[in-house]
């Protein structure tokens, strides 16, 4: 079980999650252990820049949807590291509050 596994379940039963996720990975957008909203995808159009709960390449990220290419889409951080393509079924919820 990863760090992400239980509000990926959540998210997958309709549920809206709140965590504290920590790492500098997406320093200037999320500090480590701000508190984070995640709502899961339902309809919602995905666009670049969005954060995103999602797992490439068998990793759990929160991070950011840096290209989108069709029906893929490329997950990378905010300090440059791209991690790589996943399609709609591997993103689990959308960022939708930062706070302290």
């Amino acid at each position: 079980m990863s760090w992400a596994t239980h509000y990926i379940e959540k998210l997958k039963k309709g549920e809206t999650v709140q965590f504290r996720p920590r790492g500098n990975s997406m320093k200037g957008k999320i500090q480590s252990g701000q508190l984070v909203t995640v709502e899961p995808l339902l309809d919602r159009q995905l666009q670049k820049a969005d954060i995103v709960l999602c797992k490439v390449n068998g990793s759990q990220y929160l991070h950011l949807i840096k290209a989108i290419q069709g029906d893929r889409y490329q997950i990378g951080n905010n300090i440059g590291r791209i991690n790589g393509w996943i399609n709609i079924n591997s993103i689990y919820g959308i960022c939708t509050s930062v706070e302290d």
